[in-house]
C-alpha cells in the first residue's frame, strides 16, 4: 500500500440514539466527539439517524407492499386479466364457450 494516497483508517463508535444502540468498527469517519468505550479506551463517536436497530426492515416493521394491487393494474392495463378455469375448457370470453346462461 502507497503512503499518503490512502485515507485514515481508524476506530469509531457509531452511535443510534434513537434505539439507544453503538457499536465499534473500523471506518474513515471523523468526529470531534468521544465517547468512553466498554474496553476504557476512548473513540470518537458518530451519531447516525438510523441503524440496524432502529431499520423497519431489519426489526420486522416494515409494511408489505399490496402485490395482488399491483398485478390486478398491470392485468387491467395489458389485458392479461382473463384466467383459464376448469368450466370452460381454458377458454374465457363469449367464444369461449362457458356458462350459457
Amino acid at each position: 500500500m502507497q503512503q499518503d494516497k490512502h485515507p485514515d483508517y481508524h476506530p469509531v463508535v457509531f452511535r443510534d440514539r434513537a434505539a439507544g444502540y453503538a457499536f465499534l468498527t473500523r471506518s474513515t469517519a471523523t468526529s470531534d466527539r468521544t465517547i468512553e468505550w466498554d474496553d476504557g479506551r476512548s473513540y470518537p463517536v458518530v451519531d447516525v439517524e438510523i441503524s440496524s436497530e432502529s431499520h423497519p426492515f431489519y426489526t420486522g416493521q416494515a409494511r408489505t407492499v399490496d402485490t395482488e394491487g399491483r398485478v390486478a393494474r398491470f392485468e387491467r392495463r395489458y389485458g392479461g386479466g382473463a384466467r383459464p378455469d376448469s368450466e370452460s375448457g381454458g377458454r374465457s370470453g363469449p367464444e369461449g364457450g362457458g356458462n350459457p346462461a
